[in-house]
């Protein structure tokens, strides 16, 4: 009895200096008179374990709006090929030393068969990190005939995506078209308003003149919303520069297949479509099969969903809770030692020729930019004219960007400002 008095006699005191700071002169008189004359007593006091803080990555999120009346072919055969290229703009970005993540959103406006009372307007994938599904719905596309309103698809891509509320993570539109800025019952100097009071940059890309575009005011678009308005060549082939390191890229791109350990009732279906992409980008031009092999090199590129190496890595599922039956079937009969070890060989496999693709990436990197000043430039295509304005504006959110740990111009440009 002696020993619980003393011990609450001691709790008491101990909250009262964490909760209300130092004890008043009669609480601790109070602690005293009740402790007194009580026979001593060790009371072992727990240290308080300060739990580790997670760290957040920065976020990088890009809306592409693409204008899909009936000229629009060409445009969407470009974002078709460039999507990778876009998105591998970010491989070598970081923020605080922290490598970013990159939600992509996709919307189509303009096209006679979508609904008149939603503006002509779907979206089609809202944010997300699951590159294989944007590239399957960008080659599942049409155009038709239409009203391209696009004061009023910026406006429904500002109000119905889930936009981050961090203001350093990069939060950009990318609104591509052929036709006046201004059509439409919504206007598009309120909805650029709107979003960059919301942090939302918008750039517009105007497939066209430049003559064209500042009459329809694309360009004042971008200025009303802090972005960049670019004149691209939505016709233009995508160039393809033959390098010596093409080839291997793309035999270890496709090698990268094998290290996948499908898991959930759809996970075959998923591996599926990893490798119709594939197809699809290979079919399509050589540039678009080496940007996405290298693109599945990166950190960019994850599949917790249904790809156990990536749940396990990004502590997305405990492997002991997976069932048996949810597994494949080379795995079913494995004790789970055995199958802690066969995901772990996989990861090892998988980060090995990743690294390969990488190094070979960085040597291409730099023998296609030597050519590429050799040749004359035939105008921006939807991809350049992206990335060029991502990285701007991603530094202007603390973003630098680095090639094998050592900076970049862009980034000495960048700390130096």
């Amino acid at each position: 009895m002696k020993k619980v008095i003393l011990t609450m006699c001691v709790i008491g005191a101990a909250m009262g200096l964490c909760i209300g700071g130092p004890a008043r002169a009669e609480e601790k008189a109070l602690v005293g008179e009740e402790c007194a004359g009580e026979e001593a007593s060790v009371v072992e006091v727990q240290p308080v374990i300060e739990m580790p803080v997670p760290v957040k990555k920065p976020l990088v999120q890009m809306a592409i709006l693409l204008d899909t009346s009936g000229s629009m072919s060409g445009l969407i055969d470009q974002a078709r090929a460039e999507l990778w290229a876009i998105v591998n703009e970010f491989i070598f970005a970081r923020r605080g030393g922290l490598e970013p993540e990159v939600q992509v959103a996709l919307y189509e406006y303009g096209k006679s068969s979508l609904s008149s009372k939603v503006g002509f307007i779907r979206q089609i994938v809202p944010f997300t990190l699951d590159l294989d599904k944007v590239s399957e719905e960008l080659f599942a596309l049409k155009t038709n005939g239409g009203s391209e309103y696009c004061g009023w698809v910026i406006q429904e891509a500002t109000k119905s995506l889930k936009w981050s509320s961090e203001p350093d993570d990069l939060k950009v539109i990318f609104i591509a078209g052929n036709e006046e800025f201004t059509q439409g019952p919504v206007d598009y100097r309120k909805s650029c308003k709107a979003a960059i009071a919301k942090g939302i940059v918008v750039n517009t890309l105007h497939c066209g003149s430049d003559s064209a575009g500042l009459s329809g005011k694309w360009k004042d678009g971008a200025l009303l919303a802090d972005g960049k308005y670019v004149c691209i060549n939505h016709n233009r082939q995508i160039v393809h520069v033959a390098a010596p390191q093409d080839k291997e890229i793309a035999v270890l791109g496709l090698r990268l297949n094998d290290t996948y350990i499908t898991y959930g009732e759809s996970g075959q279906l998923y591996y599926e479509r990893q490798s119709s992409q594939d197809h699809n980008a290979s079919d399509l031009s050589k540039e678009a099969e080496l940007q996405r092999a290298v693109a599945k090199a990166s950190f960019n590129y994850r599949n917790d969903n249904w790809d156990l190496v990536d749940a396990l890595k990004n502590e997305t599922v405990k492997l002991e809770e997976v069932k048996v039956e949810d597994l494949p079937e080379n795995m079913r009969k494995m004790s789970e030692k055995e199958r802690r070890a066969y995901v772990e060989s996989q990861a090892k496999l998988r980060a090995d020729v990743q690294q390969k693709i990488q190094k070979l990436n960085e040597k291409r990197k730099k023998y296609v930019a030597a050519e590429m000043k050799k040749r004359q430039k035939d105008g921006d295509s939807l991809g350049s004219a992206i990335t060029k304005a991502v990285r701007e504006q991603a530094k202007k959110r603390n973003f630098t960007f680095e090639h094998c740990g050592e900076k970049t111009k862009d980034t000495e440009n960048s700390s130096s400002k």
